[in-house]
């Protein structure tokens, strides 16, 4: 095995252990909304509604990462991008040896909070190093299997948390993401080189004025808000009561809606990914945006569709779930494959424009930032539609935000850099 292989199954095997932690919080949610039992509360004469610390239980992981992009990235364009990725794989292990404690909304927010942080110093040195190693002519397809990685991760960690969960509890879980960080931490110190670049000053100031950069920006920024609510919530409206808004599934069937939305991801974003380096970057990013919108706005229908079709609400070894479960399972593989044409076009546009500009981990730290206001805001707007309004105006919401980010994206596109930038990009 050549030198450079052995560093992208590194980085291949980081970004899997990434996904492994992360998609357990995504899976394990509802059960922690109905564990802790979120309520209104007073600070400082300031009234705080459930709606709000729920959507904090997202959020709390948001504002980490926001807070954590800036001397993330400028960290890893100044000095040894390995020697950080290590440092954040450490502390993913303390976070997630910290979970099963967690007693109180205000606890599990903190450790939400160090998670964020956690994440986003392992993806921004992982994706920055695949997009360094790499040739710029293949930089989209390994970009692709290494979120390939991430997904087989979260595929594998959401069955297993809905699994564990429903006869073990919270605590076997976390011993299980512990381990598979441990290795991860050892894969990268045994076999990913030390990163001699070095980048001077703060890249941030040129990128963040670079004008493919800005175009991209116009549709991340809003479709952020479309991801953060839709996909946090297709799990949320699978697992919480109906007195919520709600199917009410058992955990295993959750893991299972949440694992097909990654599994479709994961089969395709290589392919996509491909497709993409050769075919036009910009045109897999609306048409991914655009999908993502309108496959949105079917979700709150499962249980309509499911009754249309007169579809089985038992099933063997699962039980009595619900007529949505099968319709919701394969809204939820759709909106995987849409993302899939998005993710690794996007992210190999961000990886050109850094490379070329001197400051790739900056420039992914850019493209983290325009993320942050929707990942932070949109769960807080989710849970107060959902507790003020009903379940289905939140993905009514999020898929509005898909589809106005596309037409941007497209009209800035063509105004600004030609007709034909759609599919030369």
């Amino acid at each position: 095995m050549t030198a450079d292989r052995k560093q992208f199954w590194a980085l291949y095997l980081s970004r899997f252990a990434e996904g492994f932690g992360f998609i357990t919080l995504v899976t394990l949610l509802p059960f922690y909304i109905e564990v802790l039992e979120p309520s209104s509360t007073t600070i400082l004469g300031v009234t705080i509604s459930s709606g709000i610390i729920i959507g904090l239980y997202a959020s709390g992981y948001t504002i980490g990462k926001a807070l954590s992009i800036v001397p993330l990235a400028w960290g890893g364009d100044r000095f040894d991008k390995r020697l950080v990725l290590l440092l954040v794989l450490g502390l993913s292990i303390v976070v997630y040896a910290l979970f099963p404690l967690v007693d109180s909304s205000a606890s599990f927010i903190l450790l939400r909070l160090l998670q964020g942080v956690a994440v986003t110093g392992s993806s921004l040195m992982g994706l920055s190093l695949v997009g360094q190693i790499a040739d710029v002519g293949t930089r989209a397809n390994h970009i692709g299997k290494a979120n390939a990685a991430n997904f087989a991760a979260s595929i594998v960690g959401s069955l297993s948390a809905g699994l564990l969960y429903d006869q073990y509890g919270f605590g076997p879980i976390f011993a299980i993401i512990v381990c598979v960080l441990f290795v991860a931490w050892f894969g990268t110190y045994r076999y990913l080189e030390p990163d001699e670049t070095r980048v001077e000053g703060f890249p941030f100031t040129g990128l963040a004025l670079n004008r493919r950069i800005l175009t991209l920006s116009s549709f991340r920024f809003q479709y952020a808000f479309s991801v953060e609510i839709v996909r946090t919530w297709t799990a949320v409206f699978a697992g919480v009561s109906a007195a919520q808004g709600g199917i009410a599934m058992g955990a295993f069937a959750v893991s299972m809606i949440v694992a097909a939305e990654k599994f479709t991801n994961m089969i395709c974003q290589p392919f996509t990914g491909r497709l993409s380096d050769g075919y036009g970057r910009a045109l897999f990013v609306f048409a991914g945006g655009t999908a993502y919108g309108l496959i949105a706005f079917l979700v709150p229908l499962t249980p309509t569709i499911g009754a249309a079709l007169a579809l089985p609400a038992t099933y063997p070894y699962l039980g009595t779930l619900s007529q949505a479960f099968l319709p919701l399972l394969v809204i939820s593989g759709l909106l995987g494959v849409a993302d899939s044409f998005r993710e690794p076009a996007s992210m190999a546009l961000f990886a050109d424009e850094g490379t070329s500009e001197g400051g790739v981990a900056s420039s992914f730290g850019i493209r983290e930032l325009v993320w942050r206001p929707g990942s932070i805001a949109g769960p807080l707007i989710a849970g107060e539609l959902m507790t003020g309004f009903t379940m289905a105006s939140v993905f009514y919401v999020g898929g509005a935000f898909a589809l106005t980010g596309s037409v941007t994206f497209l009209l800035i596109l063509s105004r600004f850099h030609g007709t034909n930038a759609l599919w030369s990009w």
